[in-house]
């Protein structure tokens, strides 16, 4: 379903979103945008940003983001064309019917089936839980301490696959095979053809950001094997973009989240008051979804089972959290295994205090490593007193690094000269293999928030300048692909503030040097621009063209870094330029990994763009 983009243009021109917000969220202006306390996460330090030039909203806090109609969609938890209707209405704009393409609504059509099926297999679990036929079921649930409210809540089920009965059900329906196995409820083979995935399995339904139930996973009762099993990626259902419990927990107003092994550890998380708790779907922790977590928080716990493999699984996703540049810290469980047993057996106060004692990530890796050196050998020691200083190197922040060595010298019993020096030898080996552009100009953009009160729109991050693989930047770990976003983020939102730089920049750029997916698009609604009457850029209808919530968040985010107000042009054409070298570099890299086609001979080209834009010194 789709309206005209002039219409959609038309709708939002004819709403200023500082009104449209102003009637939910109390604003106050400062500098060329107006900032408030953002609804849709819990703080005391004003984050939430509208730009009257823009037509968006960014949160700096939990990255929430979008255009009018997109903010009415989060606050009022409507659908896009409820939320343009409700402009419309205000304007006093007629819409027009809403278009489909033919393909769109095939496609259209066949998602919202499979959402249909999952639906009803939810609700055919949901009853059989409660009936005669799944006491076995409910027996297991109340016995491992589940309150009727709880398993209501998470909507659990039981499956018992007597005679293919789910499917049966389905058919019943009027559900055609095709659908019922898209949906992933249904296995099929030449013996049995259709039939049940699931049976002899308590079922959790796994429902996404807008509550419609996108999968499953099943416990089984006994020991069958395997003992959990999911259901597989479908056109709706991808386990490494959602988290089992995301949908109710993002609602919650600690600022953080708790990640859980289990399906189990996140329900009685939930029981017991900590209603923060998300657990990763049968997958190991994934880029994409510490991505997912940051829109809404920027800390994360680590709740994470006491043994090997719990600690292999936590190190490994500190790693992740890191380079997506969120602060984590690592909840202790001992002298229990998980979440679930730990508050059964000492109770919901003690995993409260547990929390509030959580360690610092760094500390914890630390410690980790410190396992596999005898301390009691010089030389095991000097080893590690070593390797500590090689890991303090990754905070290029001058005063973070300086409060982590002191901590790390009363820690580990360290003489802090000593492992000052030895940081300072290392970070002259790293500075001399790290890439770096100098003279690069701070961008305005994403504040630091260790805690709440901590984050401040003004808040000023270095953009554009890469410190190698695994580097910091501003007290973050980031990646090369971070420091790219931030150049992409650049050059869009100074495109949207100023459209006169559009001719400069596609003398040398072109929309598919952008990063693939959400930058790319952007790139291409703006490029687009350059051929229509209107030169123009309007963040918000290219926030528009996207159709999830999510892309849209992402969109707005890409429109949201500003360059210091005190900035003059000759810097500001500076930092353009080296964010511009920066995306076609990244992207020239690209083309060389991939030499399929005639991929050598534009390479070619772009290289000969790039060379030319490396000797210019401003846009």
């Amino acid at each position: 379903m789709y309206y005209p983009d002039e219409i959609v243009e038309e709708v939002l021109r004819s709403n200023n979103i500082v009104d449209v917000v102003g009637e939910h969220v109390r604003l106050t202006k400062r500098g060329a945008n107006h900032f408030g306390l953002c609804p849709f996460h819990n703080e005391k330090t004003g984050s939430f940003s509208v730009s009257e030039r823009k037509q968006m909203f960014y949160c700096f806090g939990c990255h929430a983001g979008g255009n009018a109609a997109t903010f009415l969609m989060k606050y009022e938890n409507c659908s896009f064309q409820e939320a343009l209707q409700q402009l419309a209405d205000r304007a006093g704009i007629r819409l027009p019917q809403p278009q489909y393409s033919e393909e769109q609504e095939r496609q259209q059509k066949q998602r919202a089936r499979l959402f249909e099926v999952n639906k009803e297999t939810a609700v055919y679990y949901y009853r059989l839980l409660r009936s005669q036929k799944g006491r076995r079921g409910w027996k297991y649930l109340t016995d491992r301490g589940l309150s009727p409210e709880i398993i209501g809540r998470f909507g659990l089920g039981y499956a018992d696959g007597a005679g293919s009965d789910l499917v049966k059900h389905l058919r019943e329906l009027h559900f055609t095979d095709e659908e019922i196995l898209g949906a992933g409820v249904a296995a099929f083979d030449e013996k049995r053809g259709l039939h049940d995935k699931f049976w002899n399995r308590v079922m959790f339904p796994i429902q996404d950001l807008n509550r419609r139930v996108i999968g499953f996973g099943g416990r089984v009762m006994g020991d069958g094997k395997p003992k959990y099993l999911n259901s597989p990626e479908t056109e709706i259902f991808n386990k490494r973009r959602n988290l089992y419990g995301l949908h109710l927990a993002r609602r919650g107003r600690s600022g953080r989240f708790i990640l859980c092994e289990g399906y189990m550890d996140v329900i009685a998380m939930h029981q017991a008051g900590f209603t923060e708790a998300v657990a990763s779907l049968g997958t190991a922790f994934t880029e994409g979804q510490a991505s997912l977590l940051k829109r809404y928080a920027p800390e994360l716990l680590l709740a994470y089972d006491s043994d090997n493999a719990g600690i292999g699984a936590a190190l490994r996703n500190i790693r992740i959290l890191n380079d997506a540049g969120m602060t984590a810290r690592v909840i202790h469980m001992e002298p229990c295994k998980d979440p679930d047993e730990f508050i059964k057996t000492l109770g919901a106060e003690a995993f409260a205090e547990r929390i509030r004692d959580a360690q610092n990530s760094f500390f914890f890796s630390l410690d980790m490593a410190q396992r596999d050196y005898d301390l009691r050998d010089p030389a095991g020691r000097t080893r590690f007193q070593q390797e500590t200083a090689r890991r303090l190197t990754g905070f290029t922040d001058a005063l973070e690094r300086e409060n982590y060595m002191h901590e790390a010298a009363n820690r580990y019993h360290i003489p802090y000269e000593a492992l000052r020096t030895e940081v300072g030898r290392y970070g002259l080996v790293a500075s001399g293999t790290a890439s770096s552009r100098s003279g690069t100009l701070p961008v305005q953009q994403e504040p630091e928030r260790r805690d709440d009160a901590a984050g401040s729109p003004a808040a000023e991050i270095p953009a554009a300048q890469n410190s190698g693989p695994g580097g910091r930047r501003g007290g973050r770990r980031i990646t090369v692909d971070a420091a790219l976003r931030r150049d992409e983020r650049l050059l869009l939102s100074a495109l949207s503030e100023d459209s006169s730089l559009l001719a400069p920049l596609q003398a040398y750029l072109e929309p598919s040097d952008f990063s693939e997916g959400t930058a790319r698009g952007c790139a291409e609604a703006v490029w687009k621009k350059a051929g229509s009457p209107d030169a123009s850029v309007s963040a918000a209808s290219v926030i528009a063209s996207f159709e999830t919530e999510e892309e849209q968040e992402e969109a707005a985010s890409l429109f949201s870094a500003v360059l210091p107000p005190d900035t003059d042009e000759k810097a500001r054409a500076r930092a353009l330029r080296d964010a511009a070298v920066s995306v076609l570099s990244a992207s020239v890299k690209r083309m060389r990994d991939d030499m399929s086609g005639g991929g050598l001979l534009r390479m070619a080209g772009r290289k000969k763009q790039l060379e030319k834009l490396m000797k210019k010194s401003s846009l």
